[in-house]
């Protein structure tokens, strides 16, 4: 896993070895987590007050109600991170643009405005459990140790083939024409060899994995303390996939080596999961 040529936290490229484990074929949808949430009447971190003990070192804003949603800069400096991103009150899972939107018409896109402690009472409820990053990689990369750029091979688009949701046009300002700038449908791109879908684009995913710069974490299911817990939102975890956001010009991250830091309590328009299992059998 990991990748000597691209971005600096990806190296080294180095081995892990990972127990056989299941992992979903996709991921978990706003229908699959409207389920959970209508059994057990969670409420994610998005849609409540972050108690203090949790949201010391946070701005007040992000201990609000409400996630960041991706905002296209209209004109002006596209240069400006901050400008690319709005905390919108109101905004989670079921509302991802704000209180005005709605996900009635998108029942197979992946859930977003997740946050860790979302994806865990997910899976506590389901009875399973987040994959670690050495995992999400081997799956992602079809259980080869190929060295491939891609998860499809060395090309971005074989033959002119779309073959992730990603950035189309030169990001954020330029998109292409048929560029879809939000989630799909999951499966709406070619799965690997595996059969999973999704696995490179469309949302970021959250691991089991804390993160550290080039893998300095021995254990396949993390352990570095990055961050006192009780800060800037606590332990800093690994994200995996890249996302709709994902572009050539900017965070070419569309690869099974890339990888983000996120904090457990950050949640965003563009950040779901999958679903993982030690059970051979379910």
């Amino acid at each position: 896993m990991g990748c000597d040529v691209a971005y600096p936290e990806e190296a080294p490229r180095h081995q892990r070895t990972v127990a056989a484990f299941r992992i979903s074929e996709a991921p978990v949808t706003n229908l699959e987590f409207g389920r959970f949430v209508v059994a057990t009447g969670y409420k994610t971190v998005a849609e409540r007050r972050l108690d203090d003990d949790i949201a010391r070192g946070l701005p007040s804003m992000l201990r609000m109600p409400g996630s960041t949603v991706f905002t296209p800069p209209v004109d002006g400096d596209t240069c400006d991170e901050g400008a690319w991103w709005t905390f919108v009150a109101g905004a989670c899972w079921h509302a991802p643009l704000g209180p005005s939107s709605s996900i009635l018409d998108k029942p197979d896109h992946p859930v977003v405005h997740i946050a860790l402690p979302d994806a865990l009472a997910y899976c506590d409820w389901a009875g399973v459990r987040l994959p670690s990053e050495a995992e999400w990689e081997f799956a992602a990369r079809s259980g080869h140790e190929s060295a491939a750029k891609f998860a499809w091979g060395d090309e971005l688009m074989p033959n002119g083939r779309q073959m992730a949701n990603h950035w189309l046009g030169e990001f954020p300002s330029n998109p292409a024409s048929n560029n879809l700038g939000t989630t799909s449908a999951v499966g709406a791109f070619p799965g690997n060899e595996l059969g999973l879908v999704d696995m490179i684009g469309n949302v970021w995913e959250w691991t089991s994995s804390e993160f550290s710069d080039h893998h300095e974490v021995t254990s396949c299911c993390g352990g570095a303390e990055v961050l006192d817990p009780l800060q800037q939102g606590g332990r800093t975890m690994t994200l995996k996939g890249g996302s709709h956001l994902c572009a050539e010009n900017y965070c070419s991250r569309y690869r099974p080596a890339a990888r983000i830091p996120q904090p457990e309590y950050y949640a965003a328009s563009h950040i779901g999961f999958r679903v993982a299992s030690d059970d051979q059998k379910g």
